[in-house]
């Protein structure tokens, strides 16, 4: 006989604004034990350091994380110039000390920006999140343990200056999965030819959650428990992790043919947001939103390939469905 889950079968996302010296499991664990939720998870780690947007999965959303760890995420950092730390952040020891250019201004920084906006490589540092053997690569650095990494190729689409105060730099980040922005900066601080460090750094963005999404820290760190309507103003319905995705309303009879696990021939595919693609495009393979017709209710995820074929990808189980006004 299988074992009882403890907790209440929540389902949904909470986005927890994480504050600074708190670990990504440690936030997510006490959001868990304050809500009473049955299963939860978080959707990619953010460094004890930093602070702000970070989504959590409770219930069938779990099955749609790895979407939100994949997405891009936009960050804003504020960078020591003229240091170099063990960490690159500011809770490690200094390493070196090298001067600023005491004239350095915006005009100055900009072709340096420019040189890392794009696809670049970046080596993880021994102090982030990544795994080696289910270990972090912080835990085994802190043992003095080096850990041969392969260099990562990453986007960075937007990097904006947002202030200069001589030591010290403010940048606005929008990347790809995957970038490390102590490694940015730290690079960045290299082409200056002084050096940089982290001071700061606030995640304001991943996939479709920002700041204005985020819960306060406040309702969770008395680890009181929350219940009845409090839990409706926290919770965000499931299918907001997946907003990208353009959304096909399936009538009942497809309803009951996907969840059967049957391809359904969608003739002809009127998707919002495609109707006006070239051919080229109309002609690849599509991830879509699923709906059923009769009340709104969110399926999951489908695929819809050149033929107008439509098999699930990830279906909410049948008797967890609730209604959802989205």
């Amino acid at each position: 006989m299988a074992k009882r889950r403890k907790g209440l079968p929540l389902h949904g996302v909470v986005v927890l604004d994480k504050p600074q010296g708190v670990t990504s499991n440690a936030a997510l664990q006490k959001v868990r034990w304050c809500l009473n939720a049955q299963k939860a998870g978080h959707t990619g780690a953010l460094d004890p350091l930093a602070t702000g947007v970070l989504p959590l999965c409770f219930g069938e959303a779990t099955k749609f994380s790895q979407i939100l760890l994949e997405s891009d995420k936009e960050y804003v950092t504020r960078a020591r110039l003229g240091q170099t730390t063990t960490t690159s952040d500011a809770e490690g020891e200094v390493l070196e000390e090298r001067d600023v250019p005491l004239e350095l201004s915006a005009v100055d920084l900009e072709p340096i920006l420019e040189r890392f906006r794009g696809e670049i490589d970046q080596t993880p540092s021994m102090y982030s999140a990544l795994k080696h053997n289910g270990v972090p690569l912080y835990k085994l650095a802190r043992k003095g343990q080096e850990i041969e990494r392969k260099a990562r190729r990453v986007r960075i689409y937007e990097l904006e200056l947002l202030e200069v105060t001589l030591p010290y730099i403010s940048l606005r980040v929008r990347c790809s999965k995957g970038t490390y922005i102590r490694n940015l900066v730290e690079d960045i601080g290299e082409v200056l030819g002084c050096g940089a460090h982290v001071v700061e750094l606030r995640r304001t963005r991943c996939g479709p959650f920002d700041l204005s999404h985020a819960q306060s820290w406040s309702l969770f760190e008395s680890g009181e428990r929350i219940s009845g309507t409090q839990l409706d103003d926290i919770f965000l319905p499931i299918d907001t992790a997946v907003l990208e995705f353009p959304k096909l309303i399936l009538n009942q009879m497809d309803t009951g043919s996907l969840i059967r696990g049957q391809t359904v021939k969608i003739s002809p595919p009127e998707i919002p947001g495609m109707a006006g693609e070239a051919d080229s495009v109309k002609n690849q393979t599509h991830i879509l939103r699923l709906y059923r017709e009769t009340d709104g209710q969110f399926l999951g995820l489908g695929e819809l390939n050149p033929a107008n074929e439509l098999k699930s990808v990830r279906l909410l189980n049948t008797d967890v469905l609730v209604p959802n006004q989205v």
